[in-house]
């Protein structure tokens, strides 16, 4: 099943055929005629037909909420546990027994500065990539714009970024860390890990209803991410240029954004922010038109 295209033949007006009716013969009744034709070759986002569908995101992301933690003993505090129990053994590990430095911040709170916008990251990732194949009937029944299921799918994972968010505001109290002017630059930081996250979830969203390999290999792939990330270490432990260039990796820009204006580390981003926006853009603009290109084929091969 491809996605339609309609075309709507204009319907004379009623006091048009009430005059044509003075001066001609009875005529038989005129319908709007709907022609389908399959899309082909690249097609432009349409975004504006997503925005008219925004009633639709808003119920998918409710419920994608709801359904996450539907039939849990701990409900929405698993959003809290998984980045602290993380960072309790990146602390053991990294902080305590490897000695790995941090900055001049104290490595719980440095960790989990990472780990929040990271878990958010992953979880998108995570969710998005498996998106069509799991609303397969809802895509073989009806038609409305199918980017809205993996953006849905992302924006979803606000909420428990903002549950987890909530800890770290606690632990910077604990720690007598006060925010500083730059915490103004963090909403464009976490719009950066939106963005991230969203493009690459369209790129293996699209993927996995080709290749179901992809839902096997995201969560190797988000494992090794994490760790090319510089969330259990410093990116200021590489040297310039290999620094600027770490920001090829846009969730590096959005780590080290978090710890500069939340915790006031002195190593600014800087560049990196620069290349991993960048980065970023590329990978949202062409995993969504690669998306669209692929739209055509959902219903037949999901």
């Amino acid at each position: 099943m491809r996605p339609l295209q309609l075309e709507v033949v204009p319907v004379p007006s009623l006091a048009s055929l009430e005059a044509d009716k003075l001066s001609s013969p009875p005529l038989p009744a005129l319908v709007p005629h709907v022609r389908i034709r399959p899309s082909r070759g690249w097609v432009s986002l349409n975004l504006r037909e997503v925005w008219e569908y925004r009633e639709l995101l808003y119920f998918l992301i409710w419920r994608d909420v709801k359904v996450h933690y539907k039939q849990t003993a701990l409900g929405a505090a698993w959003a809290i546990l998984q980045p602290f129990m993380t960072m309790v053994v990146f602390s053991l590990f990294f902080g305590r027994l490897a000695g790995v430095p941090s900055d001049e911040i104290p490595y719980p709170i440095f960790s989990y500065a990472a780990l929040v916008p990271w878990t958010f990251f992953s979880h998108g990732l995570m969710q998005a990539s498996v998106g069509m194949v799991t609303h397969a009937n809802l895509i073989k029944k009806i038609y409305f714009p199918r980017l809205v299921l993996p953006t849905a799918r992302v924006l979803a994972g606000l909420v428990d970024f903002a549950l987890a968010f909530s800890v770290l505001l606690g632990m910077m109290l604990f720690y007598g860390i006060r925010p500083t002017t730059s915490v103004v630059w963090l909403p464009l930081f976490m719009l950066l890990a939106v963005i991230t996250a969203l493009g690459v979830g369209l790129w293996l969203s699209a993927m996995n209803v080709q290749f179901r390999d992809i839902g096997y290999t995201v969560p190797f792939v988000t494992q090794f991410w994490m760790f090319a990330t510089p969330i259990a270490y410093p990116s200021s432990l590489l040297a310039e240029p290999w620094r600027t260039l770490y920001g090829l990796n846009p969730m590096a820009g959005v780590v080290e954004g978090f710890r500069w204006a939340l915790l006031g580390a002195d190593t600014a981003p800087q560049a990196i922010i620069l290349v991993s926006a960048v980065v970023a853009v590329l990978l949202l603009i062409s995993g969504a038109y690669y998306f669209r290109r692929m739209e055509r084929t959902f219903a037949d091969v999901v």
